[in-house]
């Protein structure tokens, strides 16, 4: 086993966060637009500065906060103590003025099922894995737990809407590899982690945590369940892994990995853009936010990534009063820091 030395001045906890939001906020407006009209509005190298002030975000951040909250909140990491709280927290966000962001159909829908004190596995989505599974698990990954308790809690977090194996398997990976990062570990290192890591969690079903979520028309055992959403997953990191063996041609990632609405494609372009960019932590947004894909959630999971492995010296000074909910983001971050 590799043992890293962790430098805190890093502030790796503020970097991934702050970094999430950022990304976010520069993948707002370019969302729903061609990369030919990104360039034409922006430029060839996508937009690199913030807008407006606050800089607004999308529901990505304002998930992330929801479940950086709950965790905050437990009085324990465990499931009967951290699901209630994450339950309370998405129905806020659910009712909240401020969800006006094109919020993801799965989430509401799933939220609508859990205000009526249904039970969560019941409530979930079953066959969704969209992004909004693992857009929002970062703050998991940047917590001091066991990777068995790091697995469980970002599984239970994507659960709570996105009932797919798939969703629940690219939330751990995306956590997982932000716990690396923070950890120490090179950018460069990840999908081959990332790889091993599905590999040996395959047919490991966390009913601790997921109870019987997996009983579903067709499927025989838990371990069955399981095993489809990290062969999706697998396939994704395949696929990664193959594109980074030819140079970067400038074009669209997404044509690569996956244009990013569903879970394990928006882990495996955000890690392509960050890949790609690793020593330009800006560009790596840049390049998230200039997609013809999910924009705003593969920038966001690029500048967590990335945030990580720099820490908070890798962004504008400047950028950390300007972003939309930066009281919230530096609250949550200090003491993970």
């Amino acid at each position: 086993m590799i043992t890293r030395v962790i430098d805190s001045s890093l502030r790796r906890a503020s970097g991934s966060l702050l970094g999430l939001a950022y990304g976010d906020a520069l993948g707002r407006p370019t969302e729903f637009l061609t990369v030919a009209e990104i360039h034409r509005r922006y430029g060839p190298s996508g937009p690199r500065e913030l807008e407006g002030d606050p800089a607004l975000v999308t529901d990505d951040t304002q998930m992330a906060l929801a479940v950086g909250w709950a965790l905050h909140d437990a009085p324990a990491l465990t499931p009967a103590a951290v699901e209630p709280l994450l339950r309370e927290r998405f129905l806020a966000w659910a009712v909240s003025p401020d969800n006006n962001r094109a919020p993801g159909m799965t989430c509401l829908r799933a939220c609508a099922e859990l205000s009526q004190g249904v039970r969560w596995q019941e409530a979930t989505v079953a066959g969704s894995k969209g992004c909004g599974a693992n857009m929002r698990v970062t703050p998991v990954g940047l917590l001091a737990v066991d990777l068995d308790t790091l697995a469980g809690l970002a599984q239970l977090q994507a659960g709570l809407t996105h009932g797919h194996p798939t969703g629940l398997a690219a939330s751990e990976l995306t956590a997982y590899a932000v716990r690396l990062l923070r950890d120490g570990a090179a950018l460069a290192e990840l999908p081959a982690l990332l790889t091993d890591r599905a590999r040996e969690q395959r047919r490991v079903y966390r009913s601790d945590w997921l109870g019987d979520l997996w009983q579903r028309p067709g499927v025989d055992s838990p371990q069955e369940f399981i095993a489809r959403g990290w062969d999706e997953c697998l396939g994704a990191l395949g696929r990664l892994t193959t594109t980074l063996t030819r140079p970067d041609d400038g074009d669209d990632p997404c044509r690569r990995t996956g244009e990013g609405w569903v879970a394990e494609e928006a882990l495996a372009t955000a890690l392509l853009c960050a890949l790609w960019h690793a020593d330009d932590p800006v560009g790596a947004l840049a390049r998230g936010a200039t997609t013809a894909g999910d924009s705003d959630s593969i920038a966001a999971l690029a500048g967590a990534f990335v945030g990580a492995a720099h820490g908070l010296p890798a962004w504008p000074t400047d950028w950390a009063t300007r972003i939309e909910y930066a009281d919230q983001l530096a609250a949550l971050a200090a003491p993970l820091d």
